[in-house]
């Protein structure tokens, strides 16, 4: 498959107003992130929080200044900002803060093509009905506010919002992390119906394992700014290489008991004083003398992972 999006090497950086002692500290949010978005897909990117999900997707959509490396997209070349609106959109995670409470659901949707496009008001109505009712919600809901809906009709008007301008690329940040488990499924169902419908391509990020085995057609994993292992989903579950992968799928419920717990000791290291070597040995269970001095190149083809239990 052809690659959508090409990330190489990328480096995201913060600079907090005060560290220790006054001085000012520097974040290292993205650290080295190589990675490719192949057309038609569900990628997941997996971690715990705070490992650099959402700064890595905010990059990505153009909405976080990068330090170093390279996106690249295939099918939009041009680097005018309402170009690429329409080719990359993005769902939110908090359905409750993402729609603007003063404004109508009809003027939330009609705003992307006011913006973006010299269509007539007529057709800009016609779009947004469509999109409502791809949706699954009436035309009526259109002159109602945020408000007067629950959590699940909110992201699905972000979802019809986000589709407005008919992208190839949506970036779904937790979408149903804010959402009751009864509602959760419906979105995730949503999400994979219009994914086939319009040949998207879809990055998700999740903490939720559970999410990515049945919506994600491959996953990478991240720990600490770095890609640490990526595959098919598949493979993922049935042969997860990389400690911490392994570590993620322990939380998952296998009432089959077909794989081994694993359980990580001590927390996240600090994004401003990243360790040594290999970033997880501080809390690896099969850490070896070289982790803490050397950093693991990438090995495999189409299972990938960053490990020295596997040179």
């Amino acid at each position: 498959m052809e690659n959508l999006i090409t990330i190489k090497n990328l480096f995201v950086e913060y600079c907090s107003d005060i560290g220790a002692f006054g001085k000012k500290q520097v974040i290292h949010a993205v650290n080295g992130v190589s990675l490719e978005i192949k057309k038609g897909e569900i990628l997941a990117l997996a971690g715990e929080s705070g490992c650099g999900k959402s700064t890595l997707a905010k990059a990505i959509l153009k909405l976080e200044p990068i330090k170093s490396g390279c996106i690249s997209f295939s099918d939009c070349k041009s680097q005018n900002n309402k170009d690429f609106r329409k080719f990359a959109q993005m769902v939110f995670q908090n359905p409750y803060a993402s729609l603007n409470p003063k404004m109508k659901i009809i003027d939330i949707l009609k705003e992307p093509l006011e913006i973006n496009t010299d269509l007539t008001k007529d057709q800009i109505l016609k779009k947004v009905k469509e999109k409502i009712s791809l949706v699954g919600l009436n035309e009526s809901s259109l002159n109602l506010y945020p408000h007067e809906f629950s959590g699940g009709q909110r992201q699905r008007i972000a979802i019809a919002r986000a589709l407005m301008l008919e992208p190839e690329f949506i970036l779904a940040d937790e979408p149903v992390s804010a959402l009751d488990v009864s509602i959760q499924a419906q979105v995730i169902n949503l999400l994979k119906e219009l994914k086939e419908k319009f040949n998207l391509t879809i990055l998700l990020i999740t903490h939720d394992m559970s999410v990515i085995k049945y919506l994600a057609d491959r996953t990478a994993v991240m720990y600490l700014g770095e890609i640490v292992e990526t595959g098919k989903t598949e493979d993922i579950f049935a042969n997860p290489l990389h400690p911490y992968t392994r570590a993620l799928l322990s939380a998952v419920p296998d009432f089959e008991k077909k794989r081994k717990g694993l359980t990580l000791k001590g927390d996240l290291p600090s994004p401003s004083d990243l360790p040594q070597g290999c970033k997880f040995h501080t809390r690896c269970p099969r850490v070896m003398d070289k982790c803490k001095t050397c950093i693991p190149e990438e090995i495999g083809s189409f299972h990938k992972v960053k490990c020295f239990l596997y040179e």
